[in-house]
């Protein structure tokens, strides 16, 4: 381990283009982040284990690449500073004074240290388990993104709406640093990371947001501030 210190039920047929296309799986999908790094011995175990997650409709797999690294030898060509501000956040709200790799998030509540497979598949079921707090409902139309959602309990605080893509694959040669000479295979990498929206949770959710490119689009409702998601959705 490496250490550094420092939704959709029957009530969603209210809206309207969900009658003529289906935004995501029937199952409310529980979202995996990883925090890894190229620059690190211990991710490729973890990366390993994450890929496994890719093909699931219950799971959405986000890999988030970490910049923290790169000063050790080899700098990661898929690392952003605002991961690393996101898995602080997750820190932060934890309470622990430090953040590592690998690192899994699920539903933004419950961290994994490594690659732990019987934790992992406890937390995706604990958490797909739980009741459903809010219908989210995801379409895309070329470069354009409909968003739209209400919450099916009372729930105060405010929640942001987050956009991203994932790169499906990329196959990466590593030429220098802990992991030099090795070959390895990265999957469902974020990129385009925003925080596309702020809502309250009381109005109903309807936003139209733009992309471009062909990797798949996933809409993230979360509570601010690092918070517990809420819901979530992918689109090809």
């Amino acid at each position: 381990m490496h250490r550094i210190f420092r939704i959709i039920p029957a009530a969603l047929l209210g809206f309207g283009f969900l009658s003529a296309v289906p935004a995501i799986a029937e199952q409310r999908p529980v979202v995996v982040e990883l925090y890894t790094s190229q620059g690190c011995s211990s991710c490729p175990p973890a990366d390993a284990m994450f890929a496994q997650l890719k093909d699931r409709d219950d799971v959405i797999a986000i890999a988030l690449h970490v910049d923290y690294w790169d000063y050790i030898g080899w700098k990661d060509e898929f690392a952003q500073p605002a991961h690393a501000k996101r898995q602080r956040a997750y820190a932060a709200q934890a309470g622990r004074s430090s953040i590592f790799t690998p690192e899994m998030v699920v539903n933004g509540q419950t961290d994994i240290v490594g690659a732990k497979p019987m934790q992992l598949s406890k937390a995706i079921a604990e958490h797909k388990a739980e009741d459903a707090t809010m219908d989210l409902a995801v379409r895309r139309d070329g470069d354009v993104v409909h968003v739209q959602g209400r919450m099916l309990a009372e729930k105060t605080g405010a929640m942001e709406v987050h956009l991203l893509r994932l790169m499906p694959s990329h196959i990466s040669e590593i030429t220098r640093g802990e992991n030099r000479g090795k070959t390895y295979e990265y999957t469902n990498i974020a990129h385009n990371w925003q925080v596309a929206g702020a809502w309250d949770g009381q109005t109903p959710l309807d936003l139209t947001l733009d992309v471009t490119g062909p990797d798949p689009v996933v809409v993230l409702v979360q509570e601010r501030n690092a918070g517990a998601i809420i819901a979530a959705a992918r689109v090809e």
